[in-house]
């Protein structure tokens, strides 16, 4: 049975879109949504494209040629099955983090095939670039003679280009998108605390900003580079802006994850233009997804725990991001502990020979997932004494500083969703012995410029043509540090850190009147 679609992805002008309406009818609603009108002043969509609309290729090896970066290779003919009308699958196998090795049994009505999925290698964008153009210009003469073919196809993903080349100013992060959380703390820390950790350099991430460049197959039965059905990391946010080419999206609904899993939950579907075993996934059949046909200069918006799967209709390049903030961190929260409960299932035959069991467990959680109880919870301190900044830069001497309600009513709402998130964490840092010192985190370089990259990303909410400098000169930490006695400066615990915001953003919050917490 075929993939049922149940309508199609709404689509805005994003220069008739304000920022509260897109919160309100999207980010707290949690619906995908498509806006175009977002991308005309961009630099990528004049240097990175012909005249023809297609991938400027030779751009990209004499300007960043160097470049290593992480290709998915796909071998392009020889796991399609080809049935008597000489139509091609419909799905291409890659490999993917979440799939290191990947062995499946094509069988078709002429046939079977076996293969190994590769690897994920590094190579230089110059010899991805090369492979790319003698791919294209190979033909093949008949269905059969590209059958017998083990030409790869290669996929470009997950390129921390805005890292690598931080004063080429490719694109800007559209004003929606903008309440990025995790890139902003990314800027300034890294997400696994541990520092006597051996696998610290493998779990972190440096950024989530991203540049992904596909290409179809250019033969009479095309099938392009794709993405397996999947939910975002850390159950965030995204949003992906085609500079050019086409892309076609697949969603599922949250409400309906559960049935593209198997019956005991462990594993979800790999492709859903695959003959999808009924036995395995029970109610794969009943899902109702949504369809996207994604253009070019237009921008998606993927709310958080929407499953999809994407392929690249033509030669492809996007710019994706994935984020977090206060109205989705309960999903990271969810999706902490859910891998929390699986990781430790898998080994708690050895806890009675395990000397640190539950640190063995958050190992493996930050591993697993990016990060642990411990990388997000101090995350969340941190964000929540930004936001006790943020009130603080608008007060002086007990009066209002500077009158901005959109200011005061934003940094008090993240600060209420925050103590919702921390309260149903308080009973599982108990056996981690946990200990952060407020006054020493507000100390440091690295919290100042997250302070002043959240009073910049807030004031151009309110005014996305806002160009001045964030004023630090009149509030800095020492300002702040005086709001904070000593029975509030060491945080063991959730419910310390509840106190900590109660006592601080209840004195500051009352001088804005109507804005409370």
């Amino acid at each position: 049975m075929g993939v049922k679609i149940g309508g199609e992805i709404e689509r805005m002008n994003g220069k008739e879109l304000s920022y509260e309406e897109f919160v309100k009818n999207y980010v707290e609603k949690n619906q995908p949504v498509v806006i175009t009108g977002l991308m005309d002043d961009w630099r990528a969509c004049n240097d990175w494209v012909t005249k023809d609309g297609l991938p400027n290729l030779s751009f990209f090896s004499l300007n960043f040629g160097k470049s290593k970066v992480q290709v998915s290779r796909v071998l392009a003919f020889a796991q399609r099955r080809l049935c008597k009308d000489k139509k091609p699958l419909k799905g291409l196998f890659h490999l993917t983090a979440q799939h290191p090795t990947w062995l499946a049994n094509i069988v078709a009505d002429c046939g079977r095939r076996e293969f190994n999925d590769q690897k994920i290698v590094e190579m230089s964008v110059s010899d991805f670039v090369g492979n790319w153009v003698d791919f294209s210009s190979k033909e093949c003469s008949s269905a059969s003679s590209c059958e017998d073919s083990n030409e790869l196809l290669l996929y470009l993903k997950d390129w921390h280009f805005v890292e690598e080349y931080p004063d080429y100013i490719a694109y800007t992060t559209p004003l929606f998108f903008r309440d990025d959380w995790l890139n902003l703390y990314l800027d300034s820390y890294n997400m696994h605390m541990d520092e006597t950790s051996q696998e610290k350099n493998e779990v972190n991430c440096s950024d989530y900003r991203f540049v992904y460049m596909g290409s179809k197959v250019n033969v009479d039965y095309p099938v392009g580079t794709w993405t397996p059905l999947h939910a975002d990391v850390f159950r965030s946010y995204s949003w992906s802006a085609n500079v050019c080419g086409r892309k076609k999206w697949l969603l599922l609904s949250p409400s309906q994850s559960q049935l593209v899993f198997d019956r005991h939950m462990k594993s979800s579907v790999y492709d859903i233009f695959e003959d999808v075993s009924e036995t395995k996934f029970p109610g794969f059949n009943k899902a109702i997804w949504l369809e996207c046909i994604q253009e070019q200069n237009e921008v998606i918006f993927v709310p958080s725990g929407w499953y999809h799967q994407v392929q690249n209709m033509e030669d492809t390049i996007s710019i994706n991001h994935n984020w977090f903030n206060a109205h989705n961190l309960s999903w990271v929260w969810k999706l902490l502990l859910k891998d929390y409960n699986e990781a430790k299932g898998y080994i708690e035959d050895i806890r009675d020979i395990c000397d640190d069991f539950e640190g063995l467990c958050q190992r493996n959680l930050a591993i697993n997932t990016g990060m642990n109880f411990p990388d997000f919870f101090i995350f969340i301190i941190r964000f929540s004494l930004a936001n006790l900044f943020q009130l603080c830069s608008l007060v002086k001497d007990h009066k209002i500083k500077v009158h901005d309600p959109f200011m005061a009513q934003h940094t008090m709402s993240n600060l209420a969703s925050i103590k919702q998130v921390v309260s149903d964490m308080e009973n599982f840092l108990q056996e981690l012995g946990f200990c952060l010192d407020v006054k020493e985190v507000l100390k440091k370089p690295d919290f100042m410029k997250l302070c002043i990259a959240m009073g910049v990303t807030y004031r151009r909410l309110r005014d996305e043509h806002w160009k001045h400098n964030f004023d630090t000169t009149e509030v800095d930490c020492g300002d702040f540090l005086h709001s904070i006695d000593d029975s509030c400066g060491k945080v063991y615990s959730p419910n310390d850190l509840v106190k900590l915001i109660n006592h601080v953003a209840t004195d500051l919050g009352a001088i804005f009147g109507e804005v409370k917490l």
